[in-house]
């Protein structure tokens, strides 16, 4: 593993066991803090979703970020799984020594947030989901994604590097400040077209209408109540579904990460709050043990 440190970031080459290396951005909070993954959305990057967000949040938690597969500076790949962006994220904290954490995704990066506790629920301590739903698309979109983005994604693996970079500069014209520019430019140049079309498909199909009910750690939601990609309606059917979700409303739409002068504290709020009741719920559990079994509770029976 190979870092380097830049201020209070460290980055970190991490091997990812079978699959290959990838980039973990790992930023200091105060010492002995809880440890933040922060998980991105489809077609952005560790740093363009969470970038405004680290300074507030390290006030608090240790924060560490990557970009998942095909996007930015994460791992190369011929097919994108959700569940193999989770497992990716999970691999690269045990790598850096953190057993466990809070995991908080934004829109395609709730699902991966929400696998990380289904698949290693040893490992996830809580659950912070924002503009994101327990499914994205109608059956009918389902279908038809899976109809037409597999062929897609095999063809724009054909397609040469330079109109990729074409695209990319005309995309970012009507942004006039250029140091921002150049930064936006960077970051998206890193995509795996291919591999975002796989994303895109991935999301079409995702549902967890089947077992987000079984969460089991503390939770928060954090609705942007005038989304037009992802409906606040499913926002809330998400928190509905959650056992004890904490729901937090942002007024902002599906771009609220980067264009609301709300949505950092509001992200801050709810991390704190799920680590907070995450140190209830170990507090009280401990307090049981040491009181010993309930014998006068209901159903409580004994073994001879």
């Amino acid at each position: 593993m190979q870092s380097s440190v830049t201020a209070r970031q460290t980055e970190h080459m991490v091997e990812i066991p079978g699959h290959g290396v990838t980039c973990v951005r790992d930023h200091a909070g105060p010492e002995g803090a809880p440890v933040l993954l922060l998980l991105h959305g489809l077609g952005a990057t560790a740093a363009l979703n969470w970038g405004r967000c680290y300074p507030a949040l390290t006030r608090h938690f240790r924060v560490l970020s990557l970009d998942h597969r095909g996007h930015g500076r994460g791992l190369r790949t011929r097919r994108f799984r959700l569940e193999e962006c989770a497992d990716d994220a999970v691999a690269a904290a045990e790598a850096l020594g953190v057993e466990e954490f809070i995991s908080v995704g934004y829109s395609m990066g709730g699902p991966i947030a929400s696998l990380t506790w289904r698949r290693h629920p040893d490992r996830v301590r809580g659950l912070v989901l924002c503009a994101t739903a327990r499914h994205f698309a109608s059956r009918s979109l389902s279908r038809l994604a899976r109809a037409s983005l597999p062929a897609a994604a095999m063809a724009l693996r054909l397609v040469p590097s330079l109109i990729h970079r074409e695209a990319t500069h005309r995309m970012l014209q009507s942004i006039e400040h250029p140091e921002l520019r150049e930064h936006i430019r960077t970051e998206l140049l890193g995509h795996d077209p291919a591999s975002i079309v796989q994303a895109t498909e991935a999301v079409t199909r995702f549902s967890s209408h089947d077992w987000i009910g079984q969460v089991d750690v503390p939770t928060a939601v954090i609705v942007t109540t005038l989304d037009e990609l992802v409906p606040a309606s499913r926002q809330y059917k998400l928190a509905e579904s959650i056992p004890g979700a904490e729901c937090i409303e942002v007024e902002a739409d599906h771009d609220a990460c980067v264009a609301s002068p709300d949505f950092g504290s509001s992200l801050v709020r709810a991390c704190v709050s799920v680590h907070q009741r995450r140190v209830l719920d170990v507090g009280a559990a401990s307090a049981s043990r040491d009181r010993g079994p309930d014998r006068s509770r209901p159903g409580f029976r004994t073994s001879a």
